[in-house]
Protein backbone atom coordinates (compact mmCIF):
# COMPACT_ATOMS: atom_id res chain seq x y z
CA UNK A 1 0.00 0.00 0.00
CA UNK A 2 1.60 3.48 -0.89
CA UNK A 3 2.29 5.84 1.47
CA UNK A 4 -0.53 8.86 1.97
CA UNK A 5 1.26 12.31 0.50
CA UNK A 6 2.23 14.60 2.83
CA UNK A 7 -0.06 17.80 3.16
CA UNK A 8 0.36 21.07 1.63
CA UNK A 9 0.25 24.25 3.60
CA UNK A 10 -0.95 27.75 2.96
CA UNK A 11 0.83 29.61 5.66
CA UNK A 12 -1.34 32.64 7.35
CA UNK A 13 0.61 35.46 8.63
CA UNK A 14 -1.26 38.48 10.19
CA UNK A 15 1.11 41.81 10.00
CA UNK A 16 -0.06 44.64 12.44
CA UNK A 17 0.83 47.85 10.27
CA UNK A 18 4.26 48.31 11.69
CA UNK A 19 3.78 52.00 13.04
CA UNK A 20 1.71 50.79 15.64
CA UNK A 21 3.33 47.19 16.37
CA UNK A 22 5.89 45.97 18.85
CA UNK A 23 5.40 48.80 21.41
CA UNK A 24 7.78 47.05 23.78
CA UNK A 25 10.82 47.58 21.89
CA UNK A 26 10.69 51.36 22.39
CA UNK A 27 13.84 50.77 23.97
CA UNK A 28 15.98 49.86 21.25
CA UNK A 29 15.26 53.24 19.65
CA UNK A 30 12.86 55.69 17.92
CA UNK A 31 9.52 54.96 16.65
CA UNK A 32 11.40 54.74 13.35
CA UNK A 33 13.77 52.15 14.23
CA UNK A 34 10.70 49.85 16.06
CA UNK A 35 8.90 50.03 13.26
CA UNK A 36 11.95 48.89 10.99
CA UNK A 37 12.47 46.20 13.32
CA UNK A 38 8.68 44.88 13.39
CA UNK A 39 9.03 45.50 9.12
CA UNK A 40 11.88 43.00 9.39
CA UNK A 41 10.74 40.09 11.57
CA UNK A 42 7.46 40.53 8.98
CA UNK A 43 9.58 40.18 6.08
CA UNK A 44 12.08 37.26 7.58
CA UNK A 45 9.53 35.49 8.74
CA UNK A 46 7.74 35.43 5.17
CA UNK A 47 10.70 34.62 3.44
CA UNK A 48 10.91 31.45 5.85
CA UNK A 49 7.85 30.59 4.83
CA UNK A 50 8.48 30.99 1.74
CA UNK A 51 11.43 28.92 1.22
CA UNK A 52 9.93 25.96 3.07
CA UNK A 53 9.49 22.67 1.01
CA UNK A 54 5.55 22.08 2.70
CA UNK A 55 4.12 25.62 2.31
CA UNK A 56 3.31 25.98 -1.38
CA UNK A 57 1.10 29.11 -0.72
CA UNK A 58 1.91 32.61 1.82
CA UNK A 59 -0.99 34.72 2.52
CA UNK A 60 -0.04 38.14 4.23
CA UNK A 61 -3.37 39.75 6.03
CA UNK A 62 -2.64 43.69 7.19
CA UNK A 63 -3.84 46.81 6.86
CA UNK A 64 -0.91 48.63 6.22
CA UNK A 65 -1.03 48.96 2.41
CA UNK A 66 2.06 50.43 1.19
CA UNK A 67 3.89 47.66 3.40
CA UNK A 68 1.85 44.93 1.95
CA UNK A 69 3.37 45.65 -1.63
CA UNK A 70 6.60 44.83 -0.30
CA UNK A 71 5.43 41.76 1.38
CA UNK A 72 4.06 40.53 -1.81
CA UNK A 73 7.17 41.62 -3.46
CA UNK A 74 8.53 38.78 -1.81
CA UNK A 75 6.62 36.49 -3.62
CA UNK A 76 3.01 36.00 -1.13
CA UNK A 77 -0.35 37.20 -1.64
CA UNK A 78 -1.88 39.66 0.50
CA UNK A 79 -4.94 40.91 1.61
CA UNK A 80 -6.43 43.71 3.88
CA UNK A 81 -7.54 43.08 7.08
CA UNK A 82 -11.28 43.17 7.52
CA UNK A 83 -11.44 42.70 11.26
CA UNK A 84 -8.87 44.31 12.60
CA UNK A 85 -8.26 44.32 16.46
CA UNK A 86 -9.59 40.68 16.53
CA UNK A 87 -6.45 38.57 15.58
CA UNK A 88 -8.43 35.34 15.52
CA UNK A 89 -11.31 36.79 13.32
CA UNK A 90 -8.68 37.85 11.06
CA UNK A 91 -6.90 34.42 10.86
CA UNK A 92 -10.49 33.08 10.45
CA UNK A 93 -10.82 35.33 7.53
CA UNK A 94 -7.56 34.27 6.23
CA UNK A 95 -8.43 30.52 6.44
CA UNK A 96 -11.73 31.33 4.13
CA UNK A 97 -10.07 32.94 1.76
CA UNK A 98 -7.10 30.37 1.30
CA UNK A 99 -9.74 28.14 1.18
CA UNK A 100 -11.42 29.71 -1.74
CA UNK A 101 -8.02 30.32 -3.52
CA UNK A 102 -6.30 26.97 -2.62
CA UNK A 103 -8.94 24.17 -1.23
CA UNK A 104 -6.26 21.65 -1.41
CA UNK A 105 -4.07 23.49 0.57
CA UNK A 106 -3.81 22.80 4.58
CA UNK A 107 -4.21 26.18 6.73
CA UNK A 108 -1.24 27.04 9.35
CA UNK A 109 -1.24 30.47 11.02
CA UNK A 110 2.16 31.85 11.83
CA UNK A 111 2.70 34.86 14.06
CA UNK A 112 4.91 37.41 11.92
CA UNK A 113 7.48 38.26 14.78
CA UNK A 114 9.58 35.04 13.99
CA UNK A 115 12.77 36.45 12.73
CA UNK A 116 15.58 33.70 13.00
CA UNK A 117 12.41 31.14 11.88
CA UNK A 118 14.67 28.79 9.21
CA UNK A 119 12.68 26.86 6.46
CA UNK A 120 14.01 23.72 7.82
CA UNK A 121 12.63 24.10 10.95
CA UNK A 122 9.09 24.82 9.72
CA UNK A 123 9.10 21.77 7.29
CA UNK A 124 10.15 19.70 10.49
CA UNK A 125 7.49 21.14 12.62
CA UNK A 126 4.67 20.78 9.77
CA UNK A 127 5.84 17.07 9.09
CA UNK A 128 5.46 16.36 13.28
CA UNK A 129 2.28 17.98 13.29
CA UNK A 130 -1.35 16.48 12.21
CA UNK A 131 -3.48 17.30 10.68
CA UNK A 132 -6.55 15.35 12.03
CA UNK A 133 -6.87 17.28 15.19
CA UNK A 134 -5.81 21.22 15.25
CA UNK A 135 -2.13 21.59 16.41
CA UNK A 136 -0.05 24.28 18.12
CA UNK A 137 3.31 24.73 18.75
CA UNK A 138 4.06 27.26 21.88
CA UNK A 139 6.19 30.05 22.12
CA UNK A 140 9.94 29.91 23.60
CA UNK A 141 8.14 31.15 26.78
CA UNK A 142 5.50 28.05 26.95
CA UNK A 143 2.80 31.02 27.78
CA UNK A 144 2.04 31.83 24.40
CA UNK A 145 1.67 30.32 20.64
CA UNK A 146 3.66 30.81 17.69
CA UNK A 147 2.06 27.88 14.99
CA UNK A 148 -1.10 26.71 14.70
CA UNK A 149 -2.56 24.12 12.48
CA UNK A 150 -5.96 22.71 11.45
CA UNK A 151 -8.24 21.44 8.19
CA UNK A 152 -10.74 24.00 7.23
CA UNK A 153 -13.67 22.41 8.87
CA UNK A 154 -12.07 22.93 12.59
CA UNK A 155 -9.97 25.89 12.05
CA UNK A 156 -10.24 27.73 15.29
CA UNK A 157 -7.01 29.64 16.58
CA UNK A 158 -7.19 31.12 20.24
CA UNK A 159 -4.23 33.43 19.65
CA UNK A 160 -3.95 35.86 22.39
CA UNK A 161 -2.39 36.44 25.89
CA UNK A 162 -2.01 32.97 27.48
CA UNK A 163 -2.69 31.20 24.31
CA UNK A 164 -0.62 28.32 24.90
CA UNK A 165 -3.63 27.32 27.47
CA UNK A 166 -6.69 28.59 25.97
CA UNK A 167 -4.97 26.27 22.88
CA UNK A 168 -4.73 23.01 24.99
CA UNK A 169 -8.70 24.07 26.69
CA UNK A 170 -10.16 24.32 23.07
CA UNK A 171 -8.46 19.99 22.20
CA UNK A 172 -5.88 21.35 20.19
CA UNK A 173 -2.39 18.61 20.14
CA UNK A 174 1.08 20.54 21.69
CA UNK A 175 4.23 19.44 19.87
CA UNK A 176 6.70 19.99 22.87
CA UNK A 177 9.63 19.49 21.35
CA UNK A 178 9.87 22.06 18.11
CA UNK A 179 13.24 23.38 16.85
CA UNK A 180 14.33 26.93 18.90
CA UNK A 181 13.45 28.98 15.60
CA UNK A 182 9.98 28.18 15.68
CA UNK A 183 9.24 28.97 18.90
CA UNK A 184 11.27 32.16 19.18
CA UNK A 185 8.67 34.97 18.97
CA UNK A 186 10.15 38.29 19.73
CA UNK A 187 8.03 40.52 21.99
CA UNK A 188 10.47 42.27 23.78
CA UNK A 189 14.51 43.04 23.30
CA UNK A 190 15.55 39.81 25.46
CA UNK A 191 13.67 37.75 23.15
CA UNK A 192 15.26 39.81 20.21
CA UNK A 193 18.62 38.83 22.05
CA UNK A 194 18.12 34.64 22.13
CA UNK A 195 16.58 35.76 17.98
CA UNK A 196 20.08 36.74 17.41
CA UNK A 197 22.26 34.19 19.32
CA UNK A 198 19.87 31.58 17.21
CA UNK A 199 20.58 33.70 13.71
CA UNK A 200 18.41 36.42 12.33
CA UNK A 201 17.78 36.52 8.77
CA UNK A 202 18.85 38.89 6.58
CA UNK A 203 16.08 42.12 7.01
CA UNK A 204 16.38 41.77 10.62
CA UNK A 205 19.91 41.84 10.35
CA UNK A 206 20.60 44.53 8.42
CA UNK A 207 17.52 46.37 10.60
CA UNK A 208 19.74 46.23 13.62
CA UNK A 209 23.08 47.70 11.89
CA UNK A 210 20.93 50.44 10.85
CA UNK A 211 19.52 51.19 14.80
CA UNK A 212 23.23 50.36 16.07
CA UNK A 213 24.29 53.13 13.80
CA UNK A 214 21.42 55.35 14.12
CA UNK A 215 22.16 54.94 18.48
Amino acid sequence: MSAQPRPRYAALVPVKPPAVGKSRLAGLGDGTSRRRLAESFAQDTVLACLRAETVEQVLVVTDDAQFSYVLSALGCSAIPDGVSGDLNATLRQAAAEARRRWPDLVPVALCADLPALRPEDLDEVLAALTTERPSFVPDAAGIGTTVYVADHDGFDPHFGPGSRAAHLEAGARELVDAPASVRRDVDEPADLTDAVALGVGAATAVALLVADDAS
